[in-house]
Parts: C-alpha cells; sequence; structure tokens
C-alpha cells in the first residue's frame, strides 16, 4: 500500500473492483491472486500499451515531418517573395 502511495481507502476500493471484475481472487486470508482472467487482462494490455506508445512514436515522426516540410515551403516562399521584389514582379506571376 505505501510502496503504491495509496491510500487505505483507495487501495480497499481498487481491490474491491478487481475482484469484482474477476481479475483478482482472495486465495486464504492473507494472500490474494491473479486469476487467469487476470492474467489474460495484464497481457492484452501490455499488448495494447505497445501499440499505443509506436503509434504515438509515428505520429510524433509524421508531425516532425509535417513541420520540417512546412519550414521548408516557408523558407521557399521567402526566397520566391525576395526574388520578385528584386526583379519587381516582371515575368515571375505565379
Amino acid at each position: 500500500m505505501y510502496q503504491a502511495n495509496l491510500s487505505y481507502r483507495l487501495l480497499c476500493r481498487y481491490l474491491s473492483e478487481v475482484l469484482d471484475a474477476g481479475l483478482v481472487s482472495f486465495e486464504n486470508e492473507d494472500c490474494y491472486v491473479l486469476t487467469a482472467k487476470g492474467k489474460e487482462f495484464l497481457s492484452r494490455h501490455e499488448e495494447y500499451s505497445k501499440r499505443c506508445k509506436s503509434l504515438e512514436d509515428h505520429l510524433n515522426h509524421v508531425n516532425n515531418e509535417k513541420t520540417v516540410l512546412e519550414r521548408m515551403s516557408n523558407s521557399t516562399n521567402k526566397v520566391d517573395n525576395n526574388l520578385n521584389r528584386r526583379n519587381g514582379n516582371k515575368g515571375l506571376r505565379k
């Protein structure tokens, strides 16, 4: 309880929820065990977390590429604008 930084009240609430869900069972006076359903839940949650992390990493990569492209586009636009000003907009219409 203390290592998990939970109050006794919150620990009791969480323990009640996992017991009601069938994820944990009460074995004897002082021992709770993970059920087969609890083991499957943890396994599936681990896979879910890995996929979420992978998607997050991919999305960050896509956003970084978007930023690079936007910066490149803005730089290109600035160069084009400077050329247009220097040439007095002669024949450089888009």
